[in-house]
C-alpha cells in the first residue's frame, strides 16, 4: 500500500534553491533513511511531507485516512505538563482515552469519595475495555522507562533538553499510525538506548521515514534510502552499506559521462574559435549544444570537502592527569582518576547520560577546577576543543568574517598557503554562502562552520564533545579522514557507534560513582570485552542482586495501604498475565507451524520478544504488588 506519493516538488528560501523535481513513494513496508549534507533541505523536506509546510512547486498525494506521526529535531513541549500527560496528548482516540484516564485517576486519588469521578472512571474502564487499551498503556510507562525517562509525574519544564527529546520520541513510538516520521531521533541519547530504539524500529510494523546521522542505525534499520544531493533527489533500495557501494558505481558513472562532457565541451570550443559563420541550420544547431554544454551544472561530490590544515609542533609532554575527583552537589561523578596522555592515544569516552563524561573534558579544557587532584599540560600543547554546544555565534556576522576571526589565511598540511575564503570552499561553503549572516544557516551548517574555525587554529591536541550531533554523514566521514592523518592525541565523547570504531584505538566508560574503566580496542572491542565480563560474573551478579534487594526490602518504610492506582493495578493484573501468556502460547504454537517460512517466522520470533518482555515486566510488578499487600496486611496486625 502506497502511503505517500511525492511528485516534482521543489523548495527555495530567497536566493537558495534546496531541491527540484524531487519525485520518491513511501510504502507501508519502507523503513527510509533521509541522507544529505547539511543545509541541502533534508527536514524542511520533512515538513513538507507532514503537511507542516508547503512545496513552492509539485503535488504530494496522501490516501485519505492515512496518518502520519511526526518527531521535531526540536519538538514543542507544553513546559507545565507532567510527562505522562505530554504523551497522552496525540490526536489518536485511545491516547485521549487514556491521557483522560490517567488524569481522572489521579484525581480520584485526591477525592476517593466523589461519586461523579468514580462513574467517569467506570465509563473510561469501559472506553479502554472497547479499544483494547490496557496494554497499550502499560507499553507507554514501558518505553518511557527504556528511554530513561522514569518519573513520570515530572513537569517538562524541569527536564534537560536530551531527556524532552525522548519525551517527544515515546509520544511519537507510541502514537498509531501509517507512517512515522523522525527527525534526528539518537541526538543525545547514550548507547545502551539508542540499542533499544534500534531493536523496536526493526519489529514495528509501518512505514519509517528519518533524518539521521548515526550509520551503524542506518544499517541495521533502513531498507531504503534517499541521498538529496545539491538539490537532486537519488533513490537507492537498500541499507546505508549497499548504499555507499551504489552511490560510488553513480559517482564515477558521473565522472565518466563529465569526463566526455569537457571532452565534447573542448572540441565545440575549439570549432567556435575556428570562426565559422553560424549561416546554416546545422551551425546553429552545433553553436546551440555549445552554449548548452557550457551551461551544464555538474553536481559536486562530497569527498570535495577538504580540512589538510598544518599541525602545530608537539612535545614529549602533553597532558598528566593525576588523582582527579569532581562532584556535584552529592554525585560523584570522577574519583580519583589518573592517565598520562600519549601522541598515538585515540580515546573514545562512553557511558550513560549525566555521567560525567563532558565533566572530564571541561575539565581538561579548564572550563572548569576539579574538587582534587591535578591536570599537568605540556608547553606545546595547542587543543582544539569541539565543544557540545557550539559555540555562541554573532547572528549579525557574516560566515567568512567569523572564520577571518581566526586566521585570514592558514598553511595546509602539504605546505601550501590558502585564504580564509578559499578553506571555506573547500569545506562546501560557496561564495554565497561565505558572505550569507550566520543568522541563516542551517544548524548543521553553523557546527560545520565552528568545526572549520577550530580546526583552523593547527591544534596538536583535538578534544571532540559528541562530535557527531548536527554534523551530515559527509562531514563525519571527512573528519574521521582528518583524525586519521591528525599527528597527536584524540579524545572524544560520543554516542556514534560507527565513528568510535572507526577512530578510537582505547575506551574510557563511564561506569558510574565515579569510576572509569579502560579497555583497549574500539567501541566492538569494549561491548565484546562487556559481553566476556558479564558472563564470567553472572552467578556473581545475581547473588548480589538478590542480597541487595533482600536489603533493600528491609531499609523500606513500610507502606500502610495501596495508592488508588496501585490497587486498580493489582485488581487487574492477574487478567493481564493471562491474557499475555495466552499471547505467548499462540505464538509459540505459530512459531512451530511457521517453522519452514523464514520471513513470517523472523516476525513471529520478533512479536514473541515484545510479548516475552511485557509479560516480564507485568510478573516484576505483580511481585512487587504482591510483597506490598503482604507488607500491607501485616502491618494491620501490628495496630
Amino acid at each position: 500500500m502506497i502511503i505517500v506519493t511525492v511528485e516534482n516538488i521543489c523548495k527555495s528560501y530567497g536566493e537558495k534553491t534546496l531541491f527540484k523535481d524531487v519525485s520518491f513513494t513511501i510504502s507501508d513496508e519502507d523503513k527510509i533513511g533521509l541522507i544529505g549534507v547539511n543545509g541541502t533541505g533534508k527536514s524542511s523536506l520533512l515538513k513538507i511531507v507532514t503537511g507542516e509546510d508547503s512545496p513552492d512547486g509539485g503535488t504530494i498525494t496522501i490516501p485519505k485516512g492515512a496518518t502520519i506521526e511526526y518527531l521535531d529535531q526540536n519538538p514543542d513541549l507544553d513546559p507545565n505538563a507532567t510527562i505522562l500527560e505530554q504523551v497522552f496528548k496525540s490526536n489518536s482516540k485511545v491516547m485521549s482515552v487514556i491521557g483522560e484516564y490517567e488524569k481522572t485517576l489521579d484525581l480520584i486519588s485526591k477525592n476517593p469519595e466523589d461519586e461523579k469521578l468514580q462513574n467517569h472512571l467506570l465509563t473510561l474502564t469501559s472506553e479502554m475495555d472497547s479499544l483494547d487499551a490496557w496494554d497499550l498503556e502499560s507499553k507507554i510507562k514501558t518505553v518511557l522507562t527504556k528511554l530513561n525517562v522514569t518519573d513520570f509525574d515530572k513537569k517538562i519544564k524541569e527536564l534537560s533538553g536530551g531527556q524532552k527529546k525522548r519525551v517527544a520520541l515515546c509520544s511519537s513510538l507510541i502514537s498509531p499510525c501509517d507512517l512515522l516520521i523522525l527527525d534526528e531521533p539518537t541526538n543525545h541519547m547514550d548507547n545502551d538506548t539508542i540499542d533499544w530504539l534500534e531493536n523496536y524500529l526493526q519489529t514495528r510494523k509501518g512505514a519509517l521515514l528519518m533524518v539521521t546521522h548515526d550509520r551503524y542505525f542506518l544499517d541495521r534499520v533502513v531498507n531504503k534510502t534517499l541521498e538529496l544531493d545539491y538539490g537532486t533527489m537519488y533513490t537507492y533500495n537498500c541499507n546505508y552499506s549497499q548504499f555507499v557501494e551504489k552511490k560510488a558505481e553513480r559517482i564515477a558513472l558521473e565522472n565518466s559521462l563529465e569526463e566526455k562532457r569537457q571532452s565534447l565541451y573542448k572540441k565545440e570550443l575549439e570549432w567556435i574559435r575556428a570562426g565559422v559563420q553560424a549561416r546554416g541550420t546545422k551551425q546553429k544547431a552545433r553553436i546551440k549544444r555549445f552554449e548548452e554544454l557550457g551551461e551544464s551544472n555538474y553536481s559536486h561530490n562530497s569527498d570535495d570537502i577538504d580540512i589538510s590544515v598544518a599541525h602545530s609542533r608537539l612535545g614529549k609532554k602533553i597532558i598528566n592527569i593525576e588523582h582527579l575527583t569532581k562532584k556535584f552537589e552529592k554525585k560523584t561523578l570522577i574519583k580519583d582518576f589518573s592517565y598520562i596522555l600519549l601522541r598515538n592515544n585515540r580515546i573514545g569516552i562512553v557511558g550513560n547520560n549525566g555521567m560525567g563524561k563532558s565533566t572530564l573534558l571541561n575539565i581538561i579544557t579548564n572550563k572548569i577546577n576539579p574538587d582534587s587532584g591535578s591536570i599537568d599540560i605540556g608547553t606545546t600543547v595547542n587543543i582544539a576543543y569541539f565543544s557540545q554546544h557550539s559555540e555562541d555565534m554573532n547572528p549579525n556576522l557574516r560566515a567568512i568574517e567569523y572564520i577571518r576571526e581566526t586566521a585570514e589565511f592558514i598553511t595546509t598540511a602539504d605546505g601550501t598557503k590558502i585564504s580564509a575564503s578559499q578553506m571555506m570552499e573547500r569545506f562546501l561553503f560557496t561564495d554565497d554562502m561565505q558572505w550569507c549572516y550566520i543568522s541563516k544557516l542551517s544548524g548543521g551548517e553553523k557546527r560545520r562552520l565552528y568545526l572549520l574555525k577550530i580546526l583552523m587554529t593547527a591544534p596538536n591536541v583535538l578534544i571532540l564533545d559528541e562530535p557527531t550531533n548536527d554534523l551530515d554523514i559527509d562531514t563525519l566521514k571527512v573528519l574521521e579522514n582528518y583524525i586519521d592523518e591528525f599527528n597527536g592525541p584524540v579524545i572524544s565523547v560520543s554516542h556514534d557507534r560507527y565513528f568510535l570504531d572507526r577512530t578510537c584505538n582505547k575506551i574510557f566508560h563511564f561506569e558510574g560513582n565515579g569510576k572509569i574503566s579502560e579497555y583497549i580496542g574500539n567501541y566492538s572491542d569494549f561491548i565484546d570485552k562487556k559481553k566476556e565480563i558479564s558472563n564470567i560474573t553472572s552467578k556473581e551478579e545475581k547473588t548480589n542482586k538478590a542480597s541487595k534487594e533482600t536489603n533493600n526490602q528491609k531499609e523500606k518504610t513500610p507502606k500502610l495501604k495501596f495508592s488508588y492506582k496501585e490497587k486498580l493495578e493489582y485488581e487487574n493484573i492477574d487478567k493481564e498475565i493471562e491474557k499475555l501468556e495466552k499471547k505467548l502460547s499462540n505464538l509459540e504454537e505459530e512459531v512451530e507451524i511457521n517453522a519452514s517460512d523464514f520471513m513470517r517466522l523472523e516476525d513471529l520470533l520478533k512479536e514473541k520478544d515484545k510479548v516475552e518482555e511485557e509479560l516480564l515486566f507485568k510478573m516484576e510488578r505483580q511481585e512487587y504488588l504482591e510483597n506490598l499487600a503482604q507488607e500491607i496486611e501485616e502491618n494491620k496486625k501490628t495496630l
